[in-house]
């Protein structure tokens, strides 16, 4: 998890937060550290997000943004992004993850001072939402 200003995009934060991620699996070996697919909104359409997880060897699942298409469309004939709708139908889980957790009054008005204080709050209420599932 990365704690940044309200004023802040999401989508500079994406790349760091892949590189750091780090999930067990089961037996012995690494940890896995890259994923087989994001699934993001149109937020994250930006072609240095897109670029970093080819790179990686990340598919992405990302809708093109209405200004990105017709620039695109202006350019000439070219290949569109790969876009599965039945794929980001899955993102919902992300979404409904968010609105449990701003359930908490605390954690949807940020009345924390310290960023260490609200972090802390955000892990409380993830444990306690995960506990009770």
């Amino acid at each position: 998890m990365a704690l940044t200003p309200g004023q802040a995009g999401d989508n500079p934060q994406v790349l760091g937060l892949l590189d750091a991620l780090r999930v067990q699996t089961p037996g012995p070996g690494r940890p896995r550290c890259r994923p087989e697919r994001v699934i993001a909104d149109k937020a994250y359409s930006h072609p240095s997000t897109r670029a970093g997880l080819r790179r990686r060897g990340i598919a992405a699942t990302i809708p093109e943004r209405d200004d990105q298409l017709a620039r695109r469309r202006a350019r000439g004939p070219g290949r569109p992004y790969a876009f599965d709708a039945e794929t980001y139908k899955r993102r919902n889980v992300v979404e409904r993850c968010f609105n449990r957790l701003k359930q908490w009054r605390g954690i949807a008005t940020r009345y924390d001072k310290t960023a260490r204080n609200y972090r802390g709050g955000v892990l409380l209420a993830s444990l306690v939402l995960w506990s009770r599932s």
